[in-house]
């Protein structure tokens, strides 16, 4: 994003909302403690090493041992100076930070200017104001350069922390001997400290790659699990540099993104702060559109909740260019105004069968809803319960998507929170059809799986039953080759499925019959999860009898939940089609015991 080119409202309010450098300093602490324990840890090893040889271990295999050895503790030195430095540039960023932030024009001052601007606009009848208005003006230009200024030192301080910092993987890259215990370990490759990895100097387990920490990842220098990228702190990604579970794209801050540079969970696009917006952006949560200021909108450059249109600047407003509240209407300055270009104040409601006030959509029960047959308040989609929705038939509150049961889902018939993709039931899934939580698949039950049907957590292939295998149809831990039954192997089985007492081709498990599942006692083909059923059709989860069921205990077509028997519901015991919330018999229905 081009700073340079935003005004001071922007750059202002971004610099003084937000957790400021608390979380910089935080790491620092962190790299800090890391390092001190790493530097304890050399210590200790070199002295228990000395000893042994010293006392009760003599002879060659001794001095041997103890040349093995020393490497290992110069190393354990080194990484503690690399965490040193990791420290000390956590420290440079926050204090650039917080330089910037003294630079820049504070958000009160700014608002200042522009409502003294205004004043003296609405109240220059004979041009009396102007040489006034000139230096408003002129005061907000400082301003806007101020601004600028202070974020391009940012920048730089920021880059420059970045820069300084040295490579890890030339780190891993000198640990010396690993090569002579890989085979013992079920490694394909040199340097490895876990098993069953095919690639070089991992510290992790049944990773396919090179340098990662963590296990069952599909690239490089990953720390976490089941990642298929390279880089990411945290597990279930697909991309690369994301900090957080389930994101799909890259340099992500949260959980169950699909885009770039998100700080939040469940957006669908680049740019946003916040949670389930769908587009770029944005600084809030639950909009459809981009570069909104606030919840709930359903268009672009809005400064507030609940709007149905562009460039309004308020609440509620249905139209374009809206100053205020409640209007319907485009380029109005007032409240509950109907019409074009109005000033003042109107009805309490602009729509009809309203009950609560500052509603301009229609058959509305409660505050500020842009849209129609909504309950709650700042709803600017269709037949929502709850508040700041962007998108339909939503049951609770920040959802951009269409019939989903929770908060700050971005995709459509979800159950739960910051879900990007669609049809699942737990937190942060940018995949389809998944139980559980940071899921970047597809019909995963477990967390963290960037790879398809898998059970478990941390799994980056597919059809696996257990957790951080990066190869095909494995039952077990840590393995990246192919049909293994067991832990930590690189090596390809011919058999036609792993685990035990299945009946079918290319399934992972324990008794299933039927093709390409994962689970326990899963009967048809493509299921996932404990007992499914299905004679067409998957499902992912337990004790599910139907088809593309997702949860527990469902029945129908498409149910997302907890025991619903229509189809295309989400949320628990709905009978209906295409509801959200619970205990639903009609159709298009959210909240909670709605009547057919």
């Amino acid at each position: 994003m081009n700073y340079s080119v935003l005004p001071p409202e922007v750059n202002s309010l971004r610099m003084f909302t937000g957790a400021g450098s608390a979380p910089m300093l935080t790491a620092a602490a962190a790299w800090g403690g890391l390092a001190d324990e790493l530097g304890l840890a050399a210590s200790s090893f070199a002295s228990v090493t000395s000893g042994l040889a010293g006392q009760a271990w003599q002879g060659p295999a001794a001095a041997a041992m103890a040349a093995a050895a020393a490497p290992y503790a110069g190393w354990l030195s080194a990484a503690a100076a690399r965490a040193a430095g990791a420290a000390a540039q956590a420290k440079a960023v926050a204090a650039a930070f917080e330089a910037a932030r003294a630079a820049t024009v504070p958000p009160v001052v700014v608002a200042a200017n522009r409502n003294a601007l205004v004043r003296l606009v609405l109240t220059n009848l004979f041009g009396q104001n102007a040489p006034a208005i000139a230096a408003a003006e002129a005061l907000y230009e400082q301003m806007w350069a101020a601004d600028v200024a202070a974020m391009v030192g940012y920048h730089g301080g920021a880059s420059a922390a970045a820069a300084a910092l040295p490579s890890w993987q030339q780190l891993l890259q000198g640990l010396p001997g690993l090569g002579q215990v890989a085979s013992v370990l079920g490694n394909t490759g040199v340097g490895n400290l876990g098993i069953g990895n095919t690639g070089n100097n991992n510290l992790g387990s049944g990773n396919t790659g090179d340098t990662n920490l963590g296990s069952g990842n599909n690239g490089n220098a990953n720390l976490g699990n089941g990642n298929i990228g390279n880089a990411n702190l945290g597990s279930g990604n697909v991309g690369n540099t994301n900090f957080g579970n389930g994101n799909s794209g890259s340099t992500n801050l949260g959980s169950g993104n699909s885009g770039r540079i998100n700080l939040g969970s469940g957006n669908l696009g680049n740019g946003n702060i916040g949670n389930g917006n769908a587009g770029n952006g944005n600084l809030g949560s639950g909009n459809i559109g981009s570069f909104n200021f606030g919840s709930g909108n359903l268009g672009s450059f809005n400064l507030g909740s609940g709007n149905h249109g562009s460039d309004n600047v308020g609440f509620g407003n249905r139209g374009q260019g809206n100053v205020g509240f409640g209007n319907l209407g485009n380029n109005n300055v007032g409240f509950g105004l109907t019409g074009d270009n109005q000033v003042g104040i109107g009805a309490l409601n602009t729509g009809i069968g309203n009950i609560g006030f500052g509603n301009s959509g229609n058959n509305n029960f409660g505050f500020f809803n842009s849209g129609n047959n909504n309950v709650g308040f700042f709803n600017s989609g269709d037949g929502n319960f709850g508040f700041s929705n962007g998108g339909g038939v939503n049951t609770g509150f920040w959802n951009a998507g269409n019939h989903n049961t929770g908060s700050g889902n971005a995709g459509t018939h979800n159950m739960g929170s910051g879900n990007m993709g669609s049809y699942n039931v737990g937190f942060g899934n940018t995949g389809l059809y998944n139980v559980g939580f940071g899921n970047a698949g597809t019909e995963n039950f477990g967390v963290g799986n960037a790879g398809s049907v898998n059970m478990g957590f941390g799994n980056s292939g597919v059809v696996n039953t257990g957790w951080g295998n990066s190869g095909l149809i494995n039952t077990g831990a840590f393995s990246s080759g192919n049909f293994n039954t067991g832990f930590g192997s690189s090596v390809d089985q011919s058999v036609a499925s792993s685990g035990f007492g299945n009946n079918g081709t290319n399934t992972s498990g324990f008794f299933n019959s039927g093709n390409s599942s994962a689970g326990f006692g899963n009967t048809g083909d493509v299921q996932v999860g404990i007992n499914n059923t299905s004679v067409a059709g998957f499902n992912v989860g337990i004790n599910n009898v139907g088809s593309g069921t997702v949860g527990f205990g469902n029945t129908g077509i498409q149910n997302i939940g907890f025991g619903n028997s229509g189809n295309l519901n989400t949320g628990i015991a709905n009978s209906g089609t295409n509801s959200s919330g619970g205990f639903n018999k009609g159709d298009e229905q959210s909240g909670f015991f709605g009547q057919p």
